[in-house]
């Protein structure tokens, strides 16, 4: 008999899910309240990224490209950028570093010529520098594009109000529009996880925190044949952490400083929001000189963080429903819609995703990849 499985939220992760899901013969329905693609998982552009703090979430962004590579082949379009990503700054250059160690993936340090090369539009820099050639833009519309056309009118435009086991098994899915049920359930719906989690009987340990980036057009009118993503650890621009992304053809570079806020969904707390952007805008004047800051556009998201870590991750289980929470998830969604698929298939969360594997805590990841004594 045919497998009918509920996923709950059509962002990247939601739609990953149900591609690989309809990949293993499993019947799918996908229910989004609003646009598809147009919670956390907005936006034109994200930075793909090999090298984590935690060595595991290295390892799974490996298998990730893998996965971006096959949905470039079905899907007949470039999905990430060919220019590569940058780090400025000891720390992230030690954290790609140690990835080329774990993995043997090839990386490049760079001297200021080469950063100038990579990146034009940043300021002189003459600090620790390297490159990771395989990673580089998601160009996240796209994707979406593709995934949204692949779920095609299995799409349900539904508000889900619960989230409940059957006795004997399955789910139930109460929907404005009724009480639908299913064998399974897939629930990635970012600020919404928490109160559907509830519905469930869990308690998850997410906190729902609003982040702000500035997108703005490049300087000079010609579009420069390379445009590099950054991460920025180095403090020579006033900021502990920022990041940068081309978007539009190289046309616009969308920038944000690695800071979240407390934030209400009435909007309080906006002003914390303003000087986070105010903050982004001396980054950028000082930082990348090459952006036209008064064509410089904020774009406000959620974000869903766990407490081990911003990068932390995890999926829960209760009876045949599984939820998945975490930050910074764009970038793996090939792999993680297989590793929900497989938690349906088997009736279990993979090891490695559950919560007490704190995927992302590089304290946790440390001990696992140490040799034993």
């Amino acid at each position: 008999m045919t497998v009918r499985v509920a996923v709950v939220g059509a962002g990247i992760i939601g739609l990953a899910t149900a591609w690989a899901l309809e990949r293993r013969g499993f019947a799918c329905l996908v229910f989004e309240q609003g646009a598809p693609g147009g919670g956390q998982s907005a936006g034109e552009s994200r930075i793909f990224r090999h090298a984590h703090e935690d060595p595991r979430q290295s390892e799974l962004a490996t298998r990730a490209r893998s996965g971006w590579n096959e949905w470039e082949e079905e899907f007949g379009s470039p999905l990430i950028s060919d220019d590569g990503a940058l780090v400025i700054g000891q720390g992230g250059v030690e954290r790609l570093k140690n990835y080329s160690r774990i993995t043997g993936a090839e990386v490049s340090e760079l001297g200021p010529e080469d950063l100038a090369e990579a990146l034009p539009i940043l300021a002189s820099f003459e600090g620790p520098a390297m490159i990771d050639p395989g990673a580089g833009a998601i160009r996240s519309r796209l994707t979406l594009a593709n995934l949204i056309s692949a779920a095609g009118l299995n799409l349900v435009p539904e508000k889900v109000e619960s989230v409940t086991s059957r006795p004997g098994g399955g789910v139930s899915i109460a929907t404005s529009f009724g009480l639908r049920e299913f064998d399974a359930a897939v629930v990635s719906a970012g600020a919404g996880t928490l109160g559907l989690a509830s519905t469930a009987g869990l308690d998850l340990p997410i906190e729902t925190r609003a982040h702000v980036r500035l997108t703005a057009p490049l300087k000079e009118p010609d579009t420069p044949p390379r445009l590099a993503c950054v991460q920025d650890s180095s403090g020579a621009f006033g900021e502990a952490a920022a990041y940068g992304s081309p978007l539009r053809g190289n046309r616009e570079y969308a920038v944000g400083l690695s800071t979240t806020t407390a934030l209400d969904p009435e909007g309080g707390g906006m002003a914390e929001l303003d000087r986070i952007a105010l903050r982004t805008r001396a980054y950028i004047s000082k930082a990348l000189p090459g952006l036209d800051l008064s064509g410089a556009v904020p774009f406000q998201r959620w974000v869903t963080e766990l407490p081990w870590s911003p990068d932390g991750l995890a999926i829960w289980q209760s009876g045949d429903s599984y939820f998945i929470a975490g930050h910074n998830l764009f970038k793996l969604a090939p792999v993680l819609g297989k590793v929900l698929a497989e938690s349906v298939s088997e009736g279990r969360v993979p090891e490695g995703f559950r919560p007490e594997d704190r995927l992302g805590d590089p304290r946790m990841g440390a001990a696992e990849s140490a040799p034993a004594s």
